[in-house]
């Protein structure tokens, strides 16, 4: 991702980072029940930012409610812990102040496939430039095991007892169709494609959505634990353009049928890298500063404006 300016120093460019720096110096214990798939995401987060090159100072990672939620508190960084699928409106404000800083924002399936749904279609519609890790576990976990937006049809939960009569949504579909710019998906069990996987989200310029499937033997002991699963970009049975956007939502739509007949499909699904970003389309127009508004803070002797001075309705 762009890092044409930051309020925050950066690291050398020669320097190399060592993962543990993003291990916090008091390390709170872990919640997580043991086996759930969360913690396979703090590891390949952690080995995925020294490959991007950045430091905890240089990155903010902001959270939603749930057991994803936690992942801010166990990951070294700037760190915002956000209300229920509310963690992207929180990253856009965040990206848009200060451009070169590197902004993760990541939530569970019912967080940011349900209840912050709405803000996942346009984050993604407008191409934000900043990475969204959604833990999909096809269930709520922290409030103890309700259906969510991807539990299967049939699934038997506190909430529907007699089985959900609805389907589930299909995410990666739902992210192309509103304007993702990248679009992946990987699974805890697989640890190295993760780290990959993330390390190209985050260097993606434009809005990357990565579906982390992450098993919950706690609340979901019903659902598979993605294993085994098939790398598509390693398989010969599959052959697609990750630039194409037709062969890439056909490839999606097999693989999220799939998903729920037992066979886990993992990999890139659509890359496209000429798409300029929001923030990019907003400087284009001369309706953004150049210099960011972070780097205002710095300034002692910057005079603030009121942005009711600033508009034309108003004068």
């Amino acid at each position: 991702m762009s890092k044409s300016f930051s309020a925050i120093g950066s690291a050398a460019q020669d320097d190399e980072i060592d993962r543990e720096v993003f291990t916090p110096g008091i390390e709170p214990q872990a919640t997580w029940c043991p086996g759930c798939g969360d913690f396979g995401v703090l590891k390949a987060l952690k080995g995925a930012m020294p490959e991007v090159g950045r430091t905890p100072d240089e990155t903010l990672l902001v959270t939603g409610i749930g057991c994803s939620g936690k992942l801010s508190s166990y990951f070294e960084s700037y760190g915002v812990h956000s209300i229920h699928g509310r963690s992207l409106p929180v990253a856009r404000a965040a990206k848009l102040a200060n451009p070169g800083l590197e902004v993760i924002a990541a939530g569970g399936d019912g967080d940011g496939y349900g209840i912050g749904g709405n803000h996942f279609m346009h984050t993604a519609r407008e191409n934000h430039d900043m990475t969204y890790i959604v833990f999909n576990n096809e269930i709520f976990g922290l409030t103890k095991g309700q259906t969510s937006p991807t539990s299967p049809k049939g699934h038997k939960s506190k909430t529907q007892p007699h089985g959900s009569a609805k389907d589930p949504i299909r995410p990666l579909s739902m992210a192309l169709s509103a304007g993702a710019s990248y679009v992946a998906r990987t699974a805890a069990v697989n640890p190295r494609q993760a780290t990959e996987v993330l390390a190209e989200a985050i260097e993606h310029d434009g809005f990357a959505h990565v579906d982390f499937l992450t098993q919950c033997p706690t609340w979901n002991k019903d659902a598979k634990q993605y294993v085994p699963y098939t790398d598509v970009q390693q398989s010969d049975e599959f052959d697609f353009d990750v630039s194409d956007r037709r062969e890439a939502a056909e490839m999606m739509h097999e693989t999220e049928d799939k998903l729920y007949e037992g066979e886990v499909l993992t990999g890139r699904f659509y890359v496209d890298e000429d798409r300029r970003s929001y923030g990019e389309e907003k400087r284009q127009t001369g309706e953004m500063p150049e210099d960011p508004l972070a780097e205002r803070y710095f300034d002692d002797d910057y005079e603030w404006e009121r942005s009711y001075d600033l508009l034309d309705v108003h004068k």
